[in-house]
């Protein structure tokens, strides 16, 4: 007899993990979550995991208390003897503190991926790391799945012209080029300096955009303040069109908006975040569908990068 899979989602991501358990052909597992007076969580299943394969979608977006509720969902999976726990985080928090880059700094994602692993997970699955190199951060499976596969049908439906893809600052080289290869296109870089987090202090275009139909490529958008330079400074090197894709909507403090008054087209994203308002100009794709066929190809033991290559 095959083995019964049952997926859950927690509070963060509840309405992302309905559409993957749609797609999947299921319906999410019954979860309760307790809230004490002092707000601490207490999660509980209202049904039977032993010996289930469950998989647990919950992106860890602040506040910190979304990893803190998916930590206490695979806790309560394994004392319920789950034969497996497969955490599903479409947006994997803490990413962007991936290295030491200056004196007596945490690397806040080696201490998430400890986290995950100290609690008996058995295997992540995420979505478009900030680096991908996280993955060595674990000793268990990371699927890691690309947000691109998703995103190439509604590029390609545009039938852009002139197409080149633009990297909003050096690191996001490899991404873009990687975006590009599947259009067969030409990529630019606007390269940026930083006086501290969240402020640009110059940025300047490397590549010729004259007449071009231009698509950003990142995979997090914040406070969308280099998304928006880059677009203004696109257009100014005479881009005849900007728009962006980011994998991961963050949208903190001012983006909404920077992004109503930019010059972008549209800001195209995933639904790895919940928006928290609307906004004209984002266009959400989901990535249900994909998150649901990779869930049933580690069921059925079947390759994952066979999604997306």
């Amino acid at each position: 007899m095959s083995q019964q899979v049952k997926l859950f989602a927690g509070n963060a991501s509840h309405e992302l993990g309905e559409k993957i358990a749609a797609a999947y052909g299921t319906q999410l597992g019954d979860l309760s979550l307790q809230r004490f007076a002092d707000t601490e969580l207490g999660p509980s299943f209202n049904e039977s995991v032993r010996g289930c394969a469950v998989f647990l979608i919950q992106s860890t977006f602040p506040p910190a208390e979304n990893l803190m509720e998916l930590m206490l969902m695979v806790d309560a999976a394994k004392r319920a003897s789950a034969a497996s726990v497969t955490i599903v985080m479409p947006y994997y928090g803490y990413a962007r503190q991936d290295r030491k880059d200056k004196p007596r700094v945490s690397i806040g994602a080696k201490v998430v991926a400890d986290f995950i692993q100290s609690v008996g997970t058995d295997r992540l699955m995420t979505c478009d790391l900030h680096a991908g190199q996280i993955q060595g951060f674990f000793d268990i499976p990371v699927d890691h799945l690309d947000g691109s596969a998703m995103f190439v049908p509604y590029i390609k439906s545009l039938n852009l012209e002139n197409l080149i893809f633009a990297s909003p600052d050096v690191g996001g080289v490899v991404r873009t080029r990687a975006f590009a290869k599947r259009f067969g296109a030409e990529i630019v870089v606007c390269d940026k300096t930083r006086l501290r987090a969240n402020e640009i202090a110059s940025m300047q275009v490397i590549g010729d955009v004259t007449g071009q139909d231009v698509v950003l490529v990142d995979d997090i958008v914040d406070t969308a303040g280099t998304i928006c330079k880059a677009a203004e400074l696109l257009l100014e090197r005479g881009a005849r069109s900007v728009r962006a894709v980011i994998t991961h909507p963050v949208l903190s403090g001012p983006a909404h908006d920077r992004i109503r008054n930019s010059v972008l087209e549209e800001l195209v994203v995933s639904d790895t975040i919940p928006l928290r308002q609307e906004n004209p100009k984002i266009r959400v794709i989901s990535l249900a569908d994909l998150f649901a066929h990779a869930i049933r190809n580690v069921v059925t033991h079947e390759s994952i990068s066979s999604l997306f290559t």
